[in-house]
């Protein structure tokens, strides 16, 4: 396993991670989610991603189960949660003090940890000032409850805003972003993000590396039995990833699966690698609904190494987005 910096910070986090979003307390049972993560921290993975809303708290919960379990020290993994969606009445959701309080300690309390190592505002919230926010997050620093914070799909005017309000208050400042970061999906990470990673010193833990199984190819034709897409409550991903938007991602894939091929990988290692090739990303989020997947995904480390400037440029032919400075 390779280790990286979290931004200029002086925490290392896996460069392959694990997330429990869709998965852990929904689709998978607590058995399997534990082989899951036992596999995945015996080939070196230190840093476990979850949230509040993941399976509306139940995704905390078990991992916490888990981790109480395993007996793993402290110092030997990090484990991260989210705040936004923590229920319907008005003060379970957003971003105000109360809720970001309350979710910090209703977390700590089903992950059984004493803090968390990074702690995330899952969205922006037009409703709370951003120096509320802030001073908030400052404040379960300073309590110890929290070691880093940083937000997740924030566009880069707001993250720096709350970066310029902690810096002219002498407040802790963000120092990681949570974005979606893929082949198909890469203008605001590439471009807009860009002055966060080198003004800022911000770290980036990225998820859907794998396009929602786009870019595994398993749907290249057509929907397998048992995929995520086709359980109950899920209709809204099937057609993100397999409507008429998706169609011609899906005619691409085919052609990186060549890629990959004649490059002696699987499309799903050819798309971690391309990920792990940016030097912004400190961590590559992964999930998995078996232990072969968890086996499988860890070998996108060894990758890595296949992907020459031919191979990158076989890649760029084929999907044609590189992002572009607006009025070049």
């Amino acid at each position: 396993m390779e280790y990286r910096h979290l931004g200029k910070s002086g925490l290392q986090v896996s460069a392959l991670s694990l997330g429990s979003w869709v998965t852990f307390g929904s689709q998978i049972g607590d058995d399997v989610a534990e082989e899951c993560m036992k596999s995945a921290y015996d080939s070196g993975v230190n840093f476990f991603d979850n949230a509040e809303t993941y399976a509306s708290g139940k995704s905390e919960i078990v991992m916490g189960h888990i981790l109480k379990k395993m007996g793993w020290e402290r110092s030997t993994f990090v484990v991260s949660s989210k705040v936004f969606w923590g229920g319907k009445l008005p003060n379970q959701m957003g971003l105000s003090r109360k809720h970001i309080f309350e979710a910090c300690h209703n977390a700590l309390k089903r992950l059984q940890v004493d803090y968390l190592d990074l702690y995330y505002c899952h969205r922006p919230d037009p409703n709370t000032p951003v120096e509320e926010s802030v001073r908030a997050m400052h404040d379960l620093i300073a309590q110890g409850k929290v070691l880093y914070w940083g937000t997740s799909e924030w566009s880069a005017q707001q993250i720096m805003e709350a970066w310029m309000i902690a810096r002219q208050y002498n407040l802790s400042p963000p120092v990681m972003e949570q974005p979606q970061y893929n082949m198909f999906h890469r203008q605001r990470f590439e471009l807009e993000y860009a002055r966060l990673f080198t003004v800022c010193g911000m770290g980036a833990t990225i998820w859907s590396p794998l396009a929602s199984g786009l870019l595994t190819g398993k749907y290249n034709n057509g929907i397998p039995e048992g995929t995520r897409v086709t359980k109950p409550g899920m209709e809204w991903l099937k057609e993100k990833v397999l409507g008429e938007s998706a169609k011609a991602n899906i005619e691409k894939a085919k052609k990186l699966n060549k890629v990959a091929a004649e490059s002696g990988l699987t499309l799903t290692h050819l798309a971690l690698a391309w990920c792990l090739k940016n030097p912004n990303v400190s961590s590559v989020i992964t999930g998995a609904s078996k232990v072969s997947q968890v086996k499988e995904n860890m070998k996108a480390i060894d990758a890595v190494e296949k992907m020459t400037p031919d191979v990158m440029e076989a890649i760029e032919k084929i999907i044609d987005n590189k992002p572009v400075e607006p009025g070049m």
